[in-house]
């Protein structure tokens, strides 16, 4: 069966940091419907429907990354779109841009899709959302220490985003020595 897979690399939210921000988004009262918590994520790259063979190659771009890990701070609250309302960092890592690029570069060589636009990193907070609430989140912060591809399912309740494979990114010399 060679049925096509959604498929896009992206950062995890961690389970703690998906709880506070969900704790955060609930008390502010924002129009549309919630992300599920276990959705909340950061896109690198969409590859959109992919045949189910091309994983392996998808798998082999993952491993020949070889980017730095960064601290991710979410501090500011922007909509996306048509109805889209998101975190955003202020000042992106540069080390976020540099694995978007690898990334985009990889997908490339391998002839798959490349958006071609300006990467913005953004975590969806809310989707179908009418008017935008002016609030000004907390800043929301982890250490970014891995990547994963990921594929979109559609289940009964909606739409379920599963990590296939995760793939570590190294600590710089100088994180490491403090």
């Amino acid at each position: 069966m060679n049925d096509p897979l959604r498929l896009f690399f992206a950062l995890p939210c961690p389970a703690d940091q998906a709880q506070a921000i969900g704790r955060w988004r609930d008390e502010q009262g924002l129009d549309g419907r919630a992300v599920p918590l276990a959705n909340l994520h950061l896109t690198l790259a969409f590859l959109g429907a992919q045949p189910a063979d091309a994983l392996a190659e998808i798998a082999r771009l993952g491993e020949s990354i070889h980017a730095e890990a960064f601290e991710l701070r979410l501090d500011r609250l922007i909509s996306l779109g048509k109805g889209f309302t998101c975190l955003a960092p202020e000042q992106p890592p540069r080390a976020l841009g540099d694995l978007v690029a690898l990334l985009r570069a990889g997908l490339a060589e391998r002839g798959l899709p490349v958006d071609d636009r300006p990467f913005l990193p953004h975590l969806t907070l809310m989707r179908q959302a009418g008017e935008r609430r002016h609030a000004t989140p907390p800043t929301f912060a982890w250490p970014v220490e891995s990547f994963a591809l990921y594929v979109s399912e559609q289940e009964e309740g909606g739409v379920r985003y599963r990590p296939l494979r995760h793939w570590p990114l190294r600590r710089s010399t100088a994180a490491a020595a403090s």
